[in-house]
């Protein structure tokens, strides 16, 4: 069923609604009394959940950051299970894969990685908390006292920083730890969506002088909403001059450091105290499959072990459990689909998929530019393009709600897929490729579609 599923998926529509009573039996199930044969439920799964996917499979689905998953990490997934491992820690398959696995990852895109220095994640989200709450407890030491044992009480405010572009998961870490979005300062940025490091500098002096301590700086490589990848080298520097710690938020954009074109703006990852990635959006890797990695694994361990040091000899390459790292105890197989998507391409085949990718994206981006009809709102740096359509029959009032009504239109027509956001507080287009099977014809069609789209909402 899953061959047959993902061999038919690119004839097919991208996405359909799902049926009426498709909704109803999916969403208002009664609890079973009595149980039913597997057969019959590989049946309901084929007929009933088969025909209504996300649509992330085909290749002219270009929404949000959501990639195809890759055939080695669909093939191993039963295997997983089969085995279901905690990898918690202990001296197992799954616990020693994946430091292979974190190792690889950190490889790829060039991060220092000291053993022990990194674990996988349920995702960005998870991997950020994990980041976010290492810095806090180290901000807190720093003044004398530990986190985990007093809380913030008494605590001066601490500040975190990160641009307009940046990722909602750092907001939702910052208020989930009780550092709070009051104090979370929220840098502008240039005219190519990256942060401007003037207002960094700025913003750290204001806080300084009103008693409000910096703590953390996050800088993005690669923002989901056009791509951007923030000056990493500089914002590292300020980093340092102050005393912050420097998280980079590479969750999608992280592995076009393999782009051979856009290799140098990544300049300065390196010397980030922790990196979010995520394997399962470039990379392909099925859900969920996050990752954090830091420079120093002391610190993480320090804000999540509850094994008392002096049973610790971090000298003695005493690793410890993975849950000493975050706050998950029982924790899946994830590094089967990592390892086997990895092993599957080799660095070869994911450099290509980036490079395909990247090329793509900048295909679409000419085609824009060479339109009469649509606006390129930002370099294409990565793959993802952010644009507006505007018909010259149009207002800029009427241009506005056309772009926030275009995405769904579109979807709904089933022949592609794009999201919608907001550049600059105006309604945007984007297309994010991830798809190793996406060509230009199907980037031809995704503005056809949203031409014809655009004409069925005017009339």
């Amino acid at each position: 069923m899953a061959v047959g599923h993902l061999a038919a998926v690119a004839g097919g529509p991208v996405w359909r609604p799902v049926a009426d009573a498709d909704r109803s039996w999916l969403a208002q199930q009664p609890l079973p009394r009595a149980g039913r044969p597997v057969a019959e439920l590989l049946h309901d799964v084929r007929d009933r959940m088969l025909p209504y996917p996300m649509g992330n499979g085909h290749p002219r689905f270009f929404g949000w950051v959501n990639s195809p998953p890759s055939p080695a990490g669909v093939l191993v997934a039963p295997l997983a299970a089969a085995m279901n491992p905690s990898c918690a820690g202990g001296d197992h398959a799954g616990v020693l894969l994946e430091r292979t696995a974190v190792r690889w990852l950190a490889e790829l895109v060039g991060f220092p990685h000291p053993p022990g220095a990194g674990l996988l994640t349920s995702g960005a989200s998870m991997a950020t908390v994990i980041a976010l709450a290492t810095a806090r407890q180290r901000a807190i030491r720093q003044q004398g006292h530990n986190v985990r044992e007093t809380g913030l009480y008494g605590q001066p405010p601490l500040a975190v920083y990160l641009s307009a572009e940046g990722h909602s998961c750092l907001r939702k870490a910052a208020e989930l730890l009780g550092l709070g979005s009051h104090y979370l300062r929220t840098v502008p940025v240039d005219g190519a969506c990256r942060m401007d490091t003037g207002a960094l500098r700025r913003l750290i002096a204001s806080d300084r002088e009103a008693g409000v301590r910096p703590m953390l700086v996050a800088a993005s490589a690669g923002t989901v909403n056009t791509g951007a990848v923030d000056p990493l080298e500089e914002i590292a520097e300020i980093a340092r001059e102050h005393d912050l710690w420097f998280h980079v938020d590479g969750a999608y954009g992280v592995l076009g450091v393999l782009d051979e074109g856009t290799r140098p703006v990544y300049v300065g990852l390196e010397r980030a105290d922790s990196l979010a990635l995520d394997p399962h959006k470039w990379l392909g890797v099925p859900v969920d499959a996050g990752c954090v990695l830091f420079r120093d694994p002391v610190g993480p361990r320090d804000t999540f072990s509850l094994v008392p040091p002096y049973l610790r000899d971090d000298e003695a390459d005493d690793l410890g459990w993975f849950s000493e790292y975050g706050p998950e105890q029982t924790r899946p197989f994830r590094a089967l689909r990592v390892w086997a998507t990895i092993a599957h391409l080799g660095r070869d085949g994911i450099a290509h998929l980036v490079q395909r990718t990247t090329q793509l994206a900048r295909a679409l981006a000419d085609m824009i530019e060479a339109s009469h009809d649509f606006d390129l709102l930002a370099p294409a740096v990565t793959s993802v393009v952010a644009f507006r359509h505007r018909p010259t029959a149009l207002g800029p009032g009427t241009t506005e709600a056309l772009n926030q009504a275009i995405p769904t239109a579109v979807q709904r027509r089933g022949r592609a897929f794009l999201t919608g956001t907001r550049l600059s507080g105006t309604a945007a287009l984007r297309a994010c490729v991830l798809h190793p099977d996406t060509t230009e014809a199907d980037l031809t069609v995704l503005l056809d579609e949203i031409r014809t789209a655009a004409r069925e909402i005017t009339a």
